[in-house]
């Protein structure tokens, strides 16, 4: 899905660079998708990603109405839209390509955490061990 072409038009706004988007804990009422510009998505003060255009952040908060999992900071002037629990429920109703959309970003997510965690696992798996 072409996101930003779905989202052409619609109201944004936009944030300078260096300015926190959201922070870790926080109760998060609504999502946003990034326009432009480039964002980090930090998790207890690690860079977990770095977000482009097109990359939707703060869906998790939104779906399951718990505290925000992650931080997001922008790098650079971003514009975005903002996106409410009333918005995203017509989104998902008139769209479900977008449905389909966030639920591949979200299972994305998951495996690239899956994935890191192994490694982690791993590393102190042999770390444990010791010389022979």
């Amino acid at each position: 899905m072409d996101v930003i072409a779905h989202f052409k038009g619609a109201r944004a706004i936009s944030i300078p660079a260096d300015v926190v988007v959201f922070q870790e804990g926080e109760p998060g009422k609504e999502m946003y998708v990034l326009l432009e510009g480039e964002a980090e998505i930090s998790v207890g003060g690690e860079v977990v990603e770095l977000a482009g255009p097109g990359t939707l952040l703060g869906e998790m908060a939104l779906i399951n109405s718990a505290v925000r999992s992650a931080t997001v900071i922008t790098r650079r002037a971003s514009r975005f839209v903002s996106i409410d629990t009333r918005q995203f429920d017509f989104l998902v109703r008139e769209s479900p390509e977008f449905a389909r959309h966030v639920m591949a970003v979200m299972a994305e997510r998951l495996r690239s955490t899956n994935e890191k965690l192994t490694l982690a696992i791993r590393e102190l798996s042999v770390r444990g061990r010791g010389p022979g």
